[in-house]
């Protein structure tokens, strides 16, 4: 089986690369199943109907979110009714929606977990460790398991895979649009990426127009973040492919394409 991991897709600019990008991808490594990370999707920040509905029309089968899981206020009206959506499983249990879910293709039983981190994060939520293991131990067992670790910092994701190294498929990190040059199978199995990177403009800071982050970085005045809007894009995923007989990882694989729109 071959599972494609699609990184933060941002904006516009991000979307127009899933639809230019996804479908030949498909096609040339015979791809089984599609996940990838919305959260960014709709004017940087934030899903909404309309735009999810489009992701999955151009060939992904689940989107996945983050810490802006909930910023387009009409999620609440229809997360619930997406199986494709799911949002992150350690927010307190007051958020509509799943945060782990299981998805059959062929004969196979998948299931796709959504974390938060907590360090630099910002985030009110609940131990990611916790919950993983509660998930594995209580939920039902399926052949695949891939986990969306939403989080800043390496050191997080990294503990986190180590400590469920061969208790679940693959953990691949989002959230800095960077991609990391770690990709790797862990001794027990577990394929890992700290971060898968970004779909989105490439000549932008990590997907936003660069005046106004330089200008926060800069002299630290409050500025909005706006989608960078240009013909330049970056497609970064990761294909993870997974023998048929074992359910075992045999090859993870970062994929980056630099196109024109």
């Amino acid at each position: 089986m071959e599972l494609l991991f699609i990184g933060d897709i941002v904006g516009k600019p991000g979307r127009d690369c899933i639809k230019a990008v996804l479908p030949d991808l498909i096609d040339t490594y015979d791809i089984d199943f599609v996940i990838a990370n919305g959260e960014n999707v709709t004017h940087g920040k934030g899903l909404s109907k309309e735009h999810m509905v489009e992701l999955l029309e151009n060939g992904v089968d689940v989107i996945t979110l983050g810490n802006h899981a909930f910023a387009k206020k009409d999620i609440v009206n229809y997360i619930d009714d997406y199986d494709e959506v799911i949002r992150p499983y350690n927010l307190h249990s007051v958020f509509p929606g799943k945060g782990t879910n299981v998805y059959e293709i062929y004969d196979k039983k998948i299931r796709v977990t959504n974390l938060l981190g907590r360090v630099y994060m910002g985030n009110n939520v609940e131990n990611p460790f916790d919950s993983l293991k509660h998930i594995v131990e209580k939920e039902e067992k399926c052949d695949i398991h891939i986990v969306d670790f939403h989080a800043e910092a390496t050191g997080e994701k990294l503990s986190l895979a180590w400590a469920f190294d061969g208790l679940v498929t693959a953990i691949l990190g989002t959230h800095t649009h960077v991609p990391t040059n770690d990709a790797r199978l862990l001794s027990n199995g577990t394929a890992y990426q700290s971060d898968v990177g970004m779909c989105g403009p490439y000549n932008g800071i990590l997907g936003s127009k660069r005046e106004g982050v330089i200008n926060r970085t800069w002299t630290g005045y409050p500025s909005v973040f706006e989608v960078q809007i240009e013909k330049e894009v970056i497609f970064c995923a990761t294909l993870i492919s997974i023998d048929n007989h074992t359910n075992k990882v045999t090859k993870i694989q970062p994929i980056q394409q630099i196109l024109e729109l």
